[in-house]
């Protein structure tokens, strides 16, 4: 079962990605179970209907382009699979390097969705 886990995982968070660039969050509703509880440093949201009324700070950078990548994932077992992703951000207008960021994304998949998103940052 671990390997199906990590292959969620490996879809959800490309998924995410697309989300941060795009902000189509409708592209990460298929991977989350009914009672998800998504878990940041500001807010958690429980539940697939809360999540998409709740879930508007994820949207399209206006100014930047965003570069977001697992940089390393880690089967925990048991379901929970934990991922370091980190986040480049090039002005729009010169490509240039405006800042990054450092996360890790902590995921519990259960029946094929993922049942707990938590992000914490690391840097």
């Amino acid at each position: 079962m671990s390997a199906v886990d990590l292959e969620v995982a490996r879809q959800f968070l490309a998924a995410l990605a697309t989300v941060a660039n795009t902000g189509e969050r409708e592209l990460l509703y298929p991977f989350l179970a009914d009672d998800v509880q998504w878990v940041t440093p500001r807010r958690d949201l429980a539940g697939i209907d809360e999540v998409r009324e709740e879930l508007t700070w994820i949207t399209a950078p206006e100014s930047f382009d965003l570069e977001f990548e697992a940089t390393q994932t880690t089967d925990l077992g048991g379901g929970r699979i934990v991922a370091d992703v980190h986040e480049l951000y090039r002005a729009r207008a010169t490509g240039e390097v405006a800042h990054t960021r450092d996360r890790q994304v902590d995921l519990t998949i259960r029946d094929g969705k993922v049942a707990r998103y938590e992000m914490r940052v690391t840097g």
